[in-house]
């Protein structure tokens, strides 16, 4: 009789804790529209692994017209047009997976990459996958395109143990973000593929050649106009 009774009190408490979290995440999701993320896992676990933890969060007026353009030039050109999902890309990246299994290709949106970062940890796995769409799917829905890039210029790794534009720019440039100029910001945007590997300053072979394809696509990208909605316009023009 006890074992009865016990089934059920159990199942009601799994309903409650399933309703708090779906609405706890919801709350934090609404908060950081407007509140930078007290730490990530990623933060966290490259701290422990002794990294260190150098960030600095600033508002997106505080970030250089070239580090916005160059990141998402580097990153994601199609920002401003998809939804949270290049799906083209991703079909891409499946098929080059399915061929060469040993050299996986990612195909990642920033507000993919933002999902991952803020909410969840780095790694592969389909649970993972899974959480990073939905996650992606709200923060377009409720952060919109502006409030994305600014999370991802503040919470991205920018070398090892260096998250965010403005540690970047005072650790490499002495300087704060919104000074970087075009050559700076597109070496910066170079290394965000293994910020670990890739060295800025002084800058690696790799990412002083990537640096120069990136400004060369900053160039290309500076007059759309969906774009310029999203960072503006260079106020030195």
């Amino acid at each position: 009789m006890k074992t009865k009774g016990l089934i059920p009190r159990i199942g009601r408490f799994l309903k409650k804790l399933l309703l708090i979290l779906v609405i706890g995440q919801f709350l934090y999701i609404l908060l950081l529209k407007w509140i930078n993320p007290p730490i990530t896992v990623t933060q966290l676990s490259n701290w422990v692994s002794g990294y260190g933890l150098k960030r600095d969060y600033v508002d997106f007026e505080e970030m250089s017209y070239y580090a916005k353009l160059a990141v998402i030039s580097s990153e994601d050109q199609l920002f401003a047009d998809h939804s949270g999902f290049d799906w083209k890309s991703i079909e891409k990246a499946m098929k080059y997976n399915e061929k060469k299994p040993n050299r996986v290709r990612g195909a990642s949106t920033i507000s993919q990459q933002v999902a991952k970062n803020v909410f969840l940890w780095q790694g592969r796995s389909w649970i993972r996958k899974g959480l990073e769409t939905y996650f992606t799917f709200m923060i377009e829905l409720i952060w919109g395109k502006k409030r994305i890039l600014e999370m991802y210029l503040n919470v991205s790794e920018m070398g090892p143990g260096i998250f965010g534009i403005e540690a970047a720019s005072q650790a490499y440039f002495k300087k704060p973000a919104s000074k970087l100029n075009k050559s700076e910001a597109a070496r910066i945007a170079a290394c965000l593929p293994s910020p670990k590997k890739y060295k800025v300053q002084p800058a690696s072979k790799y990412v002083a050649g990537r640096g120069w394809i990136i400004q060369r696509q900053m160039s290309n990208l500076a007059g759309d106009e969906e774009i310029k909605a999203i960072i503006g316009t260079n106020s030195k023009n």
